[in-house]
Parts: C-alpha cells; structure tokens; sequence
C-alpha cells in the first residue's frame, strides 16, 4: 500500500512539474537556467579559489621550514665549534652544555628535514590540484560564455516565434468568421465583386441606348443631307422634284 502511494506521489509530482514547465514563459524559464549557470560558476569560481589559497599556504610553509632548517644547520655547526674551543680551553663542563646543544639541533635538523620533504609534497600535489581548478575555471567560463550566445538566440528566436503566432492569429481572424451574424472577409469580396459586376453591365445597358439614339439622330441627319444636296442637283439640271403620287404610279 505505501509503495503505491508513493509511486502515485511520484506520478502527480512529475506530472504537476510537467504541467509547470509546459506553461512557465520560455523567457523566464530561460533566465532561471541562465542564473543557475551563472551561480554554478561563480561556486566552482570560489572552490578553485580555496586550491588555490591552499597551494599559496603550502609554499609558505616550505619556505618558512627552509629558513627555519638553514638557521638549525647555522646553530648546529656554531654549537660544534663552541663545544670544541670549550674542550679546547680546558672546560669540561662548558663543552658539554654546547654537545647537548648541538644535538639538539640535529635531532631538530632530522624533524625539519622530514617536514621539508612533507611540504614538498603537499605542494607538487596542491600546484596540481590548482592548476586542475583553475582550468575547470576556465573550461567552465568558456561554456558560460557560449550559454550566454545561446540565450541571445533562442530570446531572437522566441521573438520571431512570437511574432509569428501574432501573425497566424492575425490572418487566422481575416478567414475565419467570428459567428453565424458576422460575414468573413470572403464573403464581403464577393458581395462587393458581385455588385461591381452588375453595376458595369447596367452601365454597359445604359450606353448601347444611348448609342442607338445617336445613331438614330445620326441617320436622320444624314437623311436631310442627301435629300437637300438631291434638291440641288435637280435645281440645277431644271428638273422638278416629281410629285409624290407621280413617284407612288412609278
């Protein structure tokens, strides 16, 4: 039973982030990772930063123990010297303090050769380790910087998307009627086509009369033309325009 419940858990969980992410701005989610990456770098900034103050540490200590055994190997031979002008003047006692001494400056010379080679360990492998850190460093600034080329083309590209959709809604609304009551666009050309084409056949109806009533004028013109110059042809040749029954019997 309760691994049911938490397999059914895990399911709404995933299902719940799913939805999230399907609905969260691209934008947003894109500076989320952006600042993600930006705070992963600046950790690994730092990590890099504490190999490297422990590197620094390291050679500090190898050069102060290097000191410090150059002045136990000066104390030493100047302690032997002086057990050996003591022994030399006759006092016993005197060259004894500085033999003790001198041993104990060797057995420190011993402790500090031990830590010297210690120390030089510690710092080959801290060099190491720091030079690991800074190119981690490195390497991760590169990929931050390309993520952040990245980010500025994917926000052209969620622009032109944008505006994209913007344009499909916008020629989506010119064919698509809105309701029963509201014609399309469509619709309206050909209402407009429809009553243009009418209007120009009317008008086209319109003109043929009046063309025939200017060929009718036309033709009466001409008529009273050619009559009247036939008057004066006959004028001149003295003959009388024949009578109308006259013209009826021929």
């Amino acid at each position: 039973m309760f691994s049911a419940l938490k397999r059914w858990w895990k399911y709404l969980a995933a299902k719940v982030g799913v939805s999230l992410d399907q609905r969260a701005d691209p934008a947003v989610r894109l500076e989320q990772a952006m600042e993600e990456a930006q705070q992963q770098h600046r950790r690994l900034r730092d990590q890099a930063a504490n190999v490297i103050a422990n590197q620094k540490q390291a050679e500090l200590r190898l050069t102060r123990d290097l000191e410090e055994y150059e002045r136990t190997v000066a104390n030493t031979r100047q302690a032997v010297a002086m057990a050996d002008d003591a022994a030399a003047a006759g006092d016993a006692d005197r060259s004894a303090d500085f033999v003790r001494a001198a041993e104990n400056y060797a057995t420190r010379m011993v402790q500090l050769e031990e830590q010297i080679e210690d120390d030089k360990a510690l710092v080959l492998a801290a060099a190491e380790a720091s030079a690991q850190a800074k190119d981690a460093v490195e390497r991760n600034a590169e990929a931050l910087r390309q993520t952040l080329a990245e980010r500025q083309k994917l926000l052209s590209q969620l622009d032109q998307a944008k505006m994209q959709e913007q344009i499909n809604a916008a020629m989506a609304s010119v064919t698509e009627t809105s309701g029963n009551d509201s014609p399309s666009v469509d619709q309206v050309r050909r209402d407009i086509e429809t009553r243009y084409a009418r209007a120009r056949g009317m008008s086209e109806l319109v003109g043929q009369g009046q063309d025939a009533t200017m060929r009718e004028v036309e033709s009466a013109s001409r008529s009273a033309a050619a009559s009247a110059r036939l008057e004066e042809i006959r004028a001149s040749l003295a003959i009388s325009a024949p009578a109308p029954a006259e013209l009826d019997e021929a």
